[in-house]
Order: C-alpha cells, then sequence, then structure tokens
C-alpha cells in the first residue's frame, strides 16, 4: 500500500511539474534565449539590438465561419508588411504547440495561449528569421512575415466542438479563408 502511495504521489508531483512548461511565455523565452553568455559576464547584446515588436491581430470574420480556439476566441496572427522587392514576397511561421489528446487536456489548454487568444502575447517580437534586419535575416528581411498563433490544439486541423466542455477547433483553411 505504501508503495502505491508513493507512486501517485510522484505522478502527481511529476504531472504538476510537466504542466509548468506549458505556461512558459513565448516573449520571456526569445529574451532569456537572447542573453549571451561572455566567460563570467553576462550581457544581452541582442536584446539591446531592439527586437522589431509585432502586434496580434485577431481575424474578425473567423467565429462567424467556425474557425475559432478551443475556447472559442478568435485566432490570431502577427504580420509586418514587407517591402522593394520582398514586397510580394512571404513567409509564414506557423506556431508549434503540441496537440491536447483528451477532453481533459484540451480543456486544460484553452486557458492557456495555446487554446485562446484571450492568454496570447499581444506583441512578439520578430527576431532570427522573422528579423526586418538585413545583418541578422540576409534571405527575408524585406519579405512579408507572419506568425500564425496556434490554439486549436490539433496542429491547425482542429473542426471539432465539444459544447459540454466549450471547447471549439478550426480548420487551416478557415482561417485563411476568413481574413479576407
Amino acid at each position: 500500500m505504501k508503495l502505491l502511495w508513493v507512486v501517485f504521489v510522484m505522478v502527481f508531483v511529476f504531472g504538476k511539474w510537466v504542466d509548468g512548461f506549458l505556461e512558459f511565455n513565448e516573449t520571456e523565452l526569445a529574451n532569456i534565449e537572447a542573453y549571451v553568455h561572455n566567460g563570467d559576464e553576462i550581457s544581452n547584446s541582442k536584446l539591446s539590438a531592439n527586437p522589431l515588436m509585432v502586434g496580434l491581430t485577431l481575424i474578425q470574420g473567423a467565429g462567424a465561419k467556425g474557425a475559432v480556439c478551443l475556447d472559442g476566441t478568435l485566432p490570431g496572427y502577427h504580420l509586418h508588411r514587407g517591402y522593394g522587392s520582398g514586397a510580394n514576397s512571404w513567409l509564414i511561421q506557423l506556431e508549434g504547440g503540441g496537440w491536447c489528446n483528451s477532453v481533459r487536456t484540451c480543456v486544460y489548454r484553452k486557458k492557456t495561449r495555446r487554446g485562446s487568444s484571450l492568454y496570447m502575447e499581444k506583441w512578439i517580437p520578430f527576431t532570427g528569421i522573422l528579423s526586418n534586419k538585413a545583418q541578422e535575416n540576409p534571405d527575408f528581411f524585406n519579405w512579408n512575415r507572419v506568425k500564425l498563433r496556434y490554439c486549436d490544439g490539433a496542429s491547425f486541423t482542429g473542426d471539432s466542438e465539444n459544447k459540454v466542455n466549450r471547447i471549439f477547433g478550426y480548420l487551416l483553411n478557415s482561417v485563411w479563408m476568413s481574413s479576407d
């Protein structure tokens, strides 16, 4: 019986520990990754370069077409328009985030940025391949760059509705079609 309790406590503690990783804020991660270790000295050279901050746009027509996040909120994206020779070229980044594989995990996820636009960062830094700086992103700096936020719990393929738990999904096609 003691062994059963020990196993139960370990599963409970480990489960809470793993759940904590899902709540990590993307902007915080980008800022942490920006710190560079130089021996004993820590500098924030990438942070001081003032990354381009791009606002969240919610797709207003999405709800009418059933293209919504797990909690029924509107899906969103971040867009920085291209210019010059890149004005007609597009780089689209589909945000990752894993699947919710049961009603329980979908119910949990709908209270996070991976299931609701209410919890998404309103502004995110466009760095790396999304950067507008030629020295940081020589191939795509002047292209139209889009980050499509992930909130359906099914890799942009969800098309389910569970009214009991108020869980919704959306189809990638629905999102694109509703952005007209």
